[in-house]
Formats: C-alpha cells, sequence, structure tokens
C-alpha cells in the first residue's frame, strides 16, 4: 500500500528477525532502513513490569496512523512498522479525530467513535514499556453524555491532536480513566480499563460544570471553572469529582490544553496557566506572553510531541507560538502563511507547513528558516486552512507525518534530515483527518 523513496541499505537479517517474533508484525521488515523497526516480545518468563493481557511488548515504539475521510466516513489504520493498511468501521459525519495515545475518537455530530488503535506506550519515568495488540472497535459516546451511558460493545484521541471544535466534546485521558467533557460543561467519567477491553462500561457523572475539559493529571482531575462573569479559575478534583483545591491564578477566555511532564498547560488570553502537582502539592503559575497580544494571534490549541515540552500554536496567519515549558518562555517565531505547524522539542527544526504546499524548517532559537521542500501538497491549502480537515503534522522521536487528503497519501518525513521524504504512503481514502497512536 506504499511506495518508499530515498531507499537505503537494508537493515541487517537481525533485526528481522526479531521483528518477526512479535505477533503483530507477521508481515515481516520493511525493505529500508527509513522504515522504523520493532522488536519482539522479551523471552524471559516473567512478566513484564506495565504487561497487558493479550499484548505483545515491543523494545520500541510501535506507531500506528489512525485516518478518516471525512467525506466519506471511511477510516484506516495504518501500521508504520509494516506499513500494512487495516480498514476498519466507517463513521459517517466524521468532523474531528483525536487521540489519547492509544485510542481513536472520531467525533461527529451524533456521537463519537471509539477504536482501539491496538498500540500504546507504558511510561515508567526512568523507562517505556511499548506494546500492540489487535485493532477493534470499542464503542460510542453519545452526542449527549448527560444520558450517563454508553452504547455498549460496537462494530464499527488527547494531547494536541484534535480541539473538538465541531462538536464540542472534549476527550481527555490517563492511565486510569477517559473524561468526556461535553459541550454544555458537563463531564462523564469513563473507566479506561473498561476500555481496554473493548467496553465503554458505565460512566460516573461529575457534579458541576466547567469552563473547557476535564484534564486527569496526578491521580485527580484538574478543570477550569467560572464563577459567574469572573474569570475562570483552576480547581482540582479527587476521581469522584469532589473539590480538592482551588487556585489563585485566573484563566481568561480559556481555550486549549496540553499535558506535559512539567504539568498541564492552560491556554489563556494573556498567556498560559501551568498547573502542576508536587507531593501531593498542586500549584498554579502564570506564563505570561509579555506583550498585548490581539485576539486573532493567541495560542487556541496546542500540538507538540508527546512526552515533550515544548508546545506550539499558530499566532495569526503568519506566524507560530512556540512555548517552553520548562523555561516559561514564549517565542514568537515569524513564518509564511501557516496551515500547519509541529516540533519535536528541544533542539529540533520547528516544522511548518504553508500554504505554497511545502514544509518548511526553522530555528526556534534565531527564527531563522534553515529548510524548505519541494511542493509536496497540491491543494488549495489557502481555501482549507482553518477547517476541521486542514493537513496536519504528527511527530514523534525520530519522524514526522503529514496527510495528503487531495494526493491520498501520507508523507514520512526525517526532520533531522532537513526535512526529508523518508516514506509515501499511497491509500485508497482521503486522509483529511489524522493522529498518531503508539506514542
Amino acid at each position: 500500500m506504499f511506495i518508499r523513496k530515498n531507499v537505503t541499505p537494508p537493515i541487517p537479517a537481525f533485526s528481522c528477525a526479531a521483528l518477526l517474533t512479535t505477533a503483530l508484525l507477521t508481515a515481516g521488515c520493511a525493505g529500508s532502513s527509513d522504515a522504523k523497526s520493532g522488536a519482539g516480545q522479551p523471552s524471559s518468563s516473567a512478566t513484564p513490569h506495565g504487561y497487558v493481557e493479550g499484548a505483545a511488548e515491543a523494545a520500541e515504539q510501535q506507531s500506528r496512523l489512525l485516518l478518516a475521510d471525512s467525506g466519506t466516513g471511511d477510516t484506516r489504520v495504518l501500521d508504520l512498522i509494516t506499513g500494512e493498511l487495516h480498514e476498519t468501521a466507517s463513521r459517517s459525519g466524521v468532523t474531528d479525530l483525536t487521540t489519547d495515545g492509544r485510542f481513536g475518537y472520531f467525533q461527529a455530530a451524533d456521537g463519537t467513535q471509539v477504536l482501539d488503535g491496538g498500540a500504546w506506550m507504558v511510561d515508567h519515568g526512568d523507562h517505556v514499556h511499548y506494546y500492540s495488540a489487535r485493532i477493534q472497535q470499542v464503542g460510542e459516546f453519545p452526542s449527549d453524555t448527560g444520558t450517563g451511558s454508553g452504547t455498549g460493545s460496537g462494530s464499527g484521541t488527547v494531547e494536541g491532536s484534535g480541539t473538538g471544535t465541531d462538536t464540542g466534546m472534549r476527550i481527555r485521558s490517563d492511565a486510569g480513566v477517559t473524561v468526556v467533557t461535553a459541550a454544555d460543561g458537563t463531564a462523564d467519567v469513563y473507566p479506561r480499563a473498561d476500555l481496554e477491553k473493548a467496553d465503554l462500561g458505565t460512566p460516573d457523572r461529575l457534579p458541576g460544570s466547567y469552563a473547557g475539559a476535564v484534564v486527569p493529571y496526578a491521580e485527580h482531575l484538574v478543570a477550569l471553572v467560572r464563577d459567574g462573569d469572573d474569570p475562570a479559575k483552576a480547581v482540582v478534583l479527587d476521581r469522584s469529582g469532589t473539590r480538592v483545591a482551588t487556585l489563585p491564578s485566573a484563566c481568561e477566555q480559556p481555550q486549549g490544553d496540553a499535558v506535559t511532564r512539567r504539568g498541564i498547560v492552560l491556554g489563556c488570553a494573556d498567556g498560559a496557566l501551568l498547573v502542576r502537582e508536587d507531593d501531593g502539592t498542586f500549584t498554579a503559575e502564570k506564563i505570561p506572553y509579555g506583550e498585548d497580544v490581539p485576539k486573532p494571534e493567541r495560542a487556541t490549541g496546542f500540538r507538540y510531541r508527546p512526552g515533550s515540552t515544548t508546545l506550539t500554536a499558530p499566532a495569526g496567519k503568519d506566524a507560530v507560538w512556540v512555548l517552553d515549558v520548562t523555561e516559561r518562555a514564549w517565542t514568537r517565531v515569524e513564518t509564511g502563511p501557516v496551515v500547519a505547524a509541529n516540533t519535536a522539542g528541544e533542539g529540533a527544526p520547528l516544522v511548518v507547513l504553508e500554504t505554497d504546499g511545502a514544509l518548511h524548517g526553522y530555528d526556534v532559537s534565531t527564527g531563522e528558516r534553515t529548510t524548505v521542500t519541494e511542493r509536496l501538497l497540491t491543494d488549495d491549502l489557502k481555501a482549507v486552512a482553518g477547517d476541521a480537515a486542514t493537513p496536519v503534522i504528527e511527530i514523534d522521536r525520530s519522524r514526522a507525518y503529514l496527510n495528503d487528503p487531495a494526493g491520498k497519501r501520507v508523507y514520512e518525513i526525517d526532520y533531522n534530515d532537513s526535512l526529508r521524504v523518508a516514506r509515501t504512503f499511497d491509500l485508497d481514502i482521503r486522509p483529511s483527518l489524522m493522529v498518531e497512536t503508539g506514542r
């Protein structure tokens, strides 16, 4: 299903043998060192730390792309290890696609279809476990989360991978729970263990209503609440919804959030609010822009590599914000007309898709453009920029991925090698929506 470009010598035979031991990688090794490599399940009879029943553990990230055609409702899963394309159940009317690293959430006006992409990681801080399992349908969150129940098992995504702006539904997860916040501010909490068994289970309704996504963090929930016309304030809830702390810093016109290793970032009119936990104590710290930023140029949603502390967001039509959470600093990078942007983090280039259809690389520290590709996308990007189906840049520790709906393809980009096109995946659908799982 794909064409390889810039093919380099094959990977060694011993790597292929390791790949073949993994249950999901029976299609064999890709024939290029540009293909991502995997490893087999450990030979030790002891149960690996973090093991999930029915899953195969791998030594390296098991990346997959979840794809949807917003026109036809066709959906696919592209295995980036084997290059195999899996057909999954169609979802008519899908307008947004998000992920939490394992599950994909195909959002439509009448509900959100949940797909287990079958690839994920378990982060233990000092080390990471990577797992793969079969792809399966889970069920559907109703458009009205106030019903308090799902649709059960069906046949039939959230870290910087979609905003839910069309349905108003915001879905955020951690290892224990998945929280679905509706447009009216109500929120339901689904047990994560049920989703992992391909069953939505029965959610619990949180008391009250919230001014943005309710985000699981540090075995608690972080949310924004308003008291009348006052600016929103961050609150910390236990998993049942009981408030355990109200944080003093206000957040006017909240929009956008991100979970990083330094804490939760909440977008506000004057910058960002960083909520952190240390030994059971929660604090909130403002990261201001340092200037009065007009509303059209404020960060309203973040894209970033999961696990990174460097976030990106459009800064109007011709610039990109880069927020270094560690340094508590915003940098505005002047670019050409922006369609999509992302970065892998410290030391990596800022990768920007501009309306000329090419990828542009920028040095964040200097703001200088360092490289530009040939035109990759031929669609009229000026017309689609800002729509739900606008092309996106997904990024991980070694590669970036750019979807080309008009060309029915996805490009794999080596962002450490002058934005070289490492592989091109030809598809049988228009991939107007895309997220990456397994990270």
